[in-house]
């Protein structure tokens, strides 16, 4: 009997630390987006806007995936993923990122971009079914009760991801090379999803011939509303659309090099890429107000807390993405060191690190420490994670770790906002988006390493964002709460839509300009804080802390 407990508390540990490591290449993989960006504009010769379509690519699948998980539920009249268990739900999505690697290699063989994004594509979709699996399934590997634990386990592993990914990428691409016909060689390409497909096949492997894990499914009634569904579905279509018409203009330019910048009307992207940004905003605030006046058949979306959250939820992982995708750009540009596509790993690194070193900060209170020792981690926990980040870059260039050091200063206002906001998730968001919105403009009015190191620690200011949004947006929401969270998750497409926003007003203007989309979509963030909070205490709720865990992906 004592054999036979030991022996299963061993396979869920085991099951755990499998797990964890899924956590660790999805940010992997996020974060070398922005390496993989400029190398691939220098490669196939593309525009800035052309060069965030790889954004628009993978962050897309998220959407498209829970959108159809959603939607064939919604046809069968049951919970598809229930229905599977969260464990198959893990191991369909994780042979389904197999799949994209797969097929990432005759992508490269044929040297095509158009196929190299459908491969992403395909990558990020399998990404979409694991984390619908992965985060709830971490809480069934042991006690309820430290299930939060687990899974802000699960997000530090994957911000280390982020911080890591950037770095090795660079060295699988670049290497040692100093000439920059070495630095284009895409075959490089070929080895790394080989390792990463070969990794999720055995961890596909591992769950699924392991027996002794639970299936994850629950009992219940699946649960849709008509007017939530109409408007999901006319929301899916026009984006569908529109990207269509995006990546079919691509496809036939492929061949074709860009040359000079194009002019506002002429040229159609622009007008796709604003079509799209729209397309969602509109949908969006027509629910909010529709469902205002009859809040029949709305379900979640009856509730203004979780529509307008659906939409921060939207500009939050679209400008976090955006800063960290475009920031290879800026930093080619003279004014920003001019440096190459090869230099830029180090700032990139400590971009993503930032968002690792505020989600350990966030992490604090999971603990509940007294207040005297709280007061002490806020202030060396953020350190620690700046320390890691050097580390890190330490081990691949030790000079770089110099010109990252005066960073150090930045944290010192990102330990200033925890203090402010005080483990209230209105408080925080609002304290963290004004922050956030102060460095944007002081990037806009000013060059060189102060403008650097202020557009870099967006991702400082980003990394607390997620649980305050999704704590706000879900509250009070009842039964309507899993709907709810689901649509949230949807929000997600907004990686796939400001970044070549961004990029197409770098394109008409300069990448310098670009960031003032950022500067929007804080300023957005910064009303839905204001806002949730007076929606929430008329319906007599007051939501003083963050339970929710920083969240695995983002």
């Amino acid at each position: 009997m004592n054999s036979s407990k030991n022996s299963a508390t061993s396979t869920q540990t085991g099951a755990l630390a499998t797990l964890v490591s899924v956590f660790f290449f999805w940010g992997f993989l996020a974060a070398s987006n922005s390496i993989f960006i400029p190398f691939c504009k220098k490669h196939f010769s593309l525009n800035q806007f052309e060069s965030q379509l790889i954004d628009s690519a993978f962050y897309a699948a998220y959407y498209y995936g829970s959108f159809i998980v959603f939607l064939l539920s919604v046809w069968m009249n049951k919970d598809i993923i229930n229905n599977w268990g969260l464990k198959n739900t893990i191991v369909y999505g994780l042979l389904l990122s197999v799949l994209g690697a797969a097929l990432m290699i005759p992508a490269v063989g044929a040297n095509s971009f158009p196929f190299i994004l459908g491969a992403f594509f395909v990558v990020a979709l399998g990404f979409s079914l694991q984390q619908t699996g992965a985060n709830p399934f971490a809480i069934l590997l042991g006690d309820p009760a430290t299930g939060a634990n687990r899974l802000n386990l699960g997000g530090s592993v994957n911000s280390i991801g982020t911080t890591l990914g950037p770095l090795i990428v660079a060295f699988v691409l670049f290497g040692s090379a100093s000439a920059a016909e070495d630095a284009t060689d895409v075959g490089k390409i070929k080895n790394l999803y080989i390792l990463v497909g070969g990794l999720f096949a055995l961890v596909a492997g591992f769950f699924y011939f392991s027996k002794k894990l639970p299936h994850g499914r629950s009992e219940g009634q699946f649960e849709h509303e008509e007017k939530a569904t109409k408007a999901l579905t006319i929301m899916t279509i026009l984006v569908t659309v529109l990207f269509g018409a995006i990546f079919y203009r691509l496809s036939q330019s492929s061949s074709e090099t860009s040359s000079a910048e194009p002019a506002a009307f002429d040229y159609p992207g622009l007008w796709l890429v604003v079509g799209l940004f729209v397309s969602i905003v509109a949908v969006l605030g027509l629910s909010y107000r529709s469902a205002q006046k009859n809040s029949e058949g709305w379900g979640a979306m009856r509730y203004p807390q979780l529509v307008l959250g659906m939409l921060g939820i939207f500009m939050y992982v679209g400008v976090e993405v955006a800063i960290g995708s475009n920031l290879g750009e800026l930093l080619t540009q003279p004014e920003f060191g001019g440096l190459t596509e090869k230099d830029i790993a180090p700032y990139v690194s400590m971009y993503w690190g930032s968002l690792m070193i505020g989600r350990w900060a966030g992490s604090i209170a999971v603990f509940k420490p007294s207040k005297s020792l709280k007061t002490i981690l806020l202030i060396v926990v953020p350190y620690l994670g700046f320390g890691f980040v050097l580390a890190s870059n330490y081990f691949k260039d030790a000079s770089s770790v110099s010109l990252l050091l005066p960073y150090a200063v930045c944290i010192l206002f990102q330990i200033g906002g925890f203090f402010l906001g005080k483990d209230n998730p209105a408080r925080t968001l609002l304290v963290f988006s004004v922050m956030a919105i102060i460095a944007m403009l002081v990037g806009l009015f000013t060059t060189q390493q102060v403008a650097l190191f202020a557009f870099m620690s967006g991702g400082l200011f980003c990394s607390i964002m997620w649980p305050s949004i999704f704590a706000l947006s879900i509250a009070g929401l009842g039964k309507h709460t899993g709907q709810g969270s689901a649509f949230l998750i949807m929000m997600i497409l907004g990686g796939a839509i400001i970044p070549p926003l961004q990029g197409k007003l770098a394109d008409l203007f300069n990448i310098h300009n670009s960031y003032w989309i950022a500067v929007a979509c804080f300023a957005y963030l910064a009303f839905f804080a204001w806002r949730a909070k007076s929606i929430l205490a008329a319906q007599g709720i007051n939501y003083q802390s963050t339970s929710s865990p920083s969240g695995g992906a983002h």
